[in-house]
């Protein structure tokens, strides 16, 4: 498909249109999406899992209880002492599929059967050595390859830092070249990253690649580039994901979108607002360096709802996937699509929310009709416990997230009393 066969945004329906939303009228038989439906959010759940989730956000609301939770799985871990039984029917399940690829086929098959997709993450992570990067890029061409042909998987992904030794990105700072051994080890990775592309390219599977930490974005930025001018001549298959946090993110779709219309080939981006803030601006702070992440969370919001407007603007060769538990910004792009009068379908139009979390805008985009995935991480325990940590400390600090988790799953418990009554 040659780039021109695109249709691009009316210039009625532009920028403006596309931020305040103001042509909601243009379809006035199909629903929007209602945030607020517990019944819908919950539809795949049992009373039993409700319970449970309530009582897993109900500790995770305790800062102290997940700070000392964190630091005694983590020295049982270290200790091998037995623990997933504890973990497993717990944490683990809440928020991770299985530890195999066929361990994750009933929640695939629960979240289709209310047109929620899914992408399978394989989320091990710390084994660096050789033997282990080489598991993990056998793992992931084994995602790609299940997800070939079953529309219930649409994406895969992997983490960049999974396929190259610490020391690249150890030794990588932007501006600065590498020296002849780190050259050597960086080439070593873009072959893998290659082979994974390569190998999504001949299925048809678009390939997520998440983003990392600042000081060494700029080496996953040059390789996503150089993928998708590899594999995205005819549609999107390779995607960059882009920590929205950053001040510097904006310009850089900016003038990423502006080098692929010069090449001829299109881009995909998933937007996230970022998961290492604290990290980065401790680092920066340490370094004596400018953060470079935004001042506070309003100027993130405003550059991410700004990216899905750049997106959807230039959908023609843009696809874009809103990986977001924000409400107002899955509200922006619904509006967007519906405003530019794009079919819900469209497949340049995505939303993503993490398994185990955010389900009343999951599953209330997709009863909708929109393109939604939830990104549900698989692997062991013990390797996938970073991952859970991550998700715990998120949960505690992000300003009213299991507030909001807790509110909701209490509304569908008291939905369901009143039915049954």
């Amino acid at each position: 498909m040659q780039l021109s066969n695109y249709r691009r945004i009316p210039a009625e329906y532009k920028r403006s249109n596309i931020r305040a939303g103001v042509l909601h009228s243009i379809r006035p038989k199909e629903m929007k999406p209602d945030f607020t439906n517990t019944e819908i959010a919950f539809r795949s759940k049992t009373s039993s899992d409700l319970r449970k989730a309530m009582l897993l956000f109900n500790t995770m609301a305790n800062p102290g209880l997940v700070k000392a939770g964190t630091w005694t799985i983590d020295k049982a871990f270290r200790m091998r002492l037995p623990v997933n039984w504890v973990i497993k029917p717990t944490i683990y399940n809440h928020f991770v599929g299985g530890e195999t690829l066929e361990d994750c086929r009933q929640a695939v098959e629960r979240q289709i059967a209310h047109n929620v997709k899914s992408v399978l993450d394989y989320s091990v992570e710390g084994n660096h050595e050789e033997e282990g990067i080489q598991a993990t890029l056998e793992e992931t061409l084994k995602s790609i390859r299940n997800a070939a042909g079953n529309p219930a998987i649409p994406f895969a992904v992997f983490k960049p830092t999974a396929l190259a030794a610490p020391v690249l990105f150890e030794n990588a700072s932007p501006g600065k070249p590498l020296d002849a051994r780190m050259e050597e080890e960086y080439l070593r990775f873009r072959t893998r990253v290659n082979i994974l592309c390569n190998e999504s390219f001949k299925l048809g599977v678009p390939l997520m690649i998440d983003a990392e930490d600042s000081w060494y974005q700029h080496l996953v930025d040059d390789t996503v580039e150089e993928m998708m001018r590899r594999y995205n001549r005819k549609e999107a298959i390779v995607f960059n994901t882009l920590q929205m946090y950053r001040h510097d993110r904006l310009q850089y779709l900016r003038d990423s979108i502006a080098r692929a219309r010069e090449g001829g080939y299109f881009t995909g981006y998933k937007l996230v607002r970022g998961a290492y803030m604290e990290k980065e601006r401790k680092r920066a702070e340490e370094m004596g360096y400018p953060s470079p992440i935004h001042p506070d969370k309003a100027a993130t919001d405003a550059a991410f709802n700004e990216a899905i407007v750049i997106c959807v603007e230039n959908c023609d060769i843009t696809t874009v996937m809103c990986g977001s538990h924000n409400e107002t910004s899955n509200q922006l792009l619904a509006d967007a699509i519906d405003s530019c009068r794009h079919d819900r379908t469209d497949n340049r139009f995505w939303f993503a929310q993490l398994y185990g979390m955010s389900d009343h805008i999951s599953f209330n985009l997709a009863h909708a009709g929109y393109n939604v995935t939830k990104y549900v991480p698989y692997g062991p325990v013990k390797n996938v416990m970073p991952y859970l940590f991550r998700r715990a400390e998120e949960n505690t600090s992000i300003a009213g997230q299991t507030g909001r988790e807790l509110r909701l799953l209490q509304m569908e418990m008291s939905r369901r009393r009143k039915t049954k009554s």
